[in-house]
């Protein structure tokens, strides 16, 4: 076999018919890296019937001063890892492809389970084992990064997903917490409404980000940053930004609703216990009226906080949103945020749950939540990031790693020393 360059063309045919592909290996990823100094190389290796039987997207960086270059496949190649002989072939053929143009390592962080796990980050019990694609790369000379609890790495180790393939709505509101469903339905009595911006209102979803950025305390990415984002993926049908709004005259009208409901509940109830010839139980009728006065208190409450908050934010304000990336099997939540002001909406569930229907909508494998950690202590600070996303049911995804393959040892060595001072300095700068 031999490997040669190939098209994006036939490098996203071929990703399709694999497990491992992911919007990483699409030339719109391409493209959007060259704004960040990647040029990019796409490489197959193809039999004599010039059927390719792996391929992969090569990112290349100039390293400053030395005028050599660091190489990067994202999310690894897309080749069966457990297969070591066409594993071998293939990293032989890259490493000649790389050395020749001045390479001094190449990064890959494949997309491929380690061990099955389930929704508490327990091994399932005879479930998918891949311990032999992390052999097989060590086995040829891979520097692995080890299995790390947090997210140190390039991209999320560990994930949270929801298999929606062969599902109902139902299903999967079934196995979600049942605080989950009580917010979602909630928030679609108060009026929360999910819609898909253009890309004029970028500005709207940067300033999301930037919110939530001075909360978390990270730093957030300019507006060229989703600018270039949406002008390499939007139109190829790879990015998608949903923003939550709240129609305050909605959730009046909704909770007058709910009033006028309860008056009429609490009239019909005193009538049937004046209604001599028909007991009741004086103790119920009392608690059940107490109850649901007071519910006309608390929704009566409700509405004047309604009317005050549409003076303070106007009819229908944003409330939040979330940059979905959509390819081959899933659709991921890469990037999402919320205004501080109105978090008590937690439009973050109506958003995911709108991800969700749209990938069980449209005949997708999975819905990816992305990041979380593997530490699932109660000591662990980011440790509900992972609980919300369990209580939408679904479960852990914990991937094999990233893995360095050098090329120069010296020049590698002396890029990681300088790579680790670099990062150091920007670390003081940032304190």
């Amino acid at each position: 076999m031999r490997l040669k360059e190939i098209s994006f063309k036939e490098l996203e045919e071929f990703s399709l018919t694999t497990k491992e592909a992911t919007f990483h290996q699409t030339e719109g990823w391409a493209k959007l890296k060259e704004h960040n100094g990647w040029k990019h190389y796409v490489v197959g290796l193809v039999a004599e019937n010039d059927k390719i039987e792996a391929a992969a997207l090569l990112l290349a960086k100039e390293v400053p001063i030395v005028k050599k270059y660091m190489f990067y496949s994202p999310r690894g190649f897309l080749i069966d890892y457990l297969n070591f002989k066409l594993l071998k072939e293939f990293t032989d053929k890259i490493k000649e492809f790389v050395k020749e143009r001045k390479g001094i390592f190449v990064k890959i962080d494949p997309y491929v389970m380690y061990k099955e796990r389930d929704i508490d980050g327990n091994l399932v019990e005879n479930g998918i084992d891949n311990s032999q694609a992390v052999g097989n790369l060590k086995k040829l000379g891979y520097k692995h990064f080890g299995f790390n609890l947090m997210q140190e790495e390039l991209q999320p180790r560990w994930m949270y997903t929801i298999t929606v393939k062969n599902k109902t709505i139902d299903n999967i509101m079934k196995n979600m917490d049942p605080k989950t469903r009580q917010i979602l339905r909630k928030n679609e009595r108060l009026g929360v409404k999910v819609r898909e911006i253009t890309r004029d209102e970028l500005p709207v979803f940067k300033d999301i980000m930037q919110h939530t950025g001075e909360r978390r305390e990270f730093i957030d990415r300019p507006l060229s940053y989703y600018q270039n984002m949406w002008d390499s993926l939007h139109d190829r049908g790879i990015l998608k930004i949903l923003v939550a709004e709240v129609n305050f005259d909605e959730e009046i009208e909704n909770t007058e609703k709910e009033i006028a409901e309860l008056e009429k509940s609490i009239k019909e109830r005193r009538e049937k216990y004046e209604d001599k010839s028909k007991p009741m139980n004086e103790k119920k009728y009392h608690s059940k009226q107490e109850f649901e006065k007071n519910e006309i208190k608390r929704l009566k409450k409700n509405i004047e906080k309604a009317k005050d908050m549409k003076e303070e934010y106007g009819e229908k304000p944003i409330l939040g949103g979330i940059l979905f990336l959509i390819y081959g099997n899933e659709v991921l939540s890469l990037y999402g945020g919320s205004k501080a002001e109105l978090m008590s909406f937690q439009s973050a569930y109506t958003l995911h749950f709108a991800g969700v229907k749209y990938a069980l909508e449209n005949n997708y494998e999975t819905y990816n939540f992305y990041g979380i950690t593997g530490d699932f202590s109660e000591n662990n600070p980011l440790l509900g990031l992972y609980l919300f996303k369990k209580s939408f049911g679904g479960q852990v995804v914990e991937l094999i790693g990233e893995f360095d393959f050098v090329i120069s040892p010296f020049w590698y060595h002396s890029y990681k020393i300088s790579y680790g001072f670099y990062h150091k300095i920007k670390n003081i700068i940032k304190r």
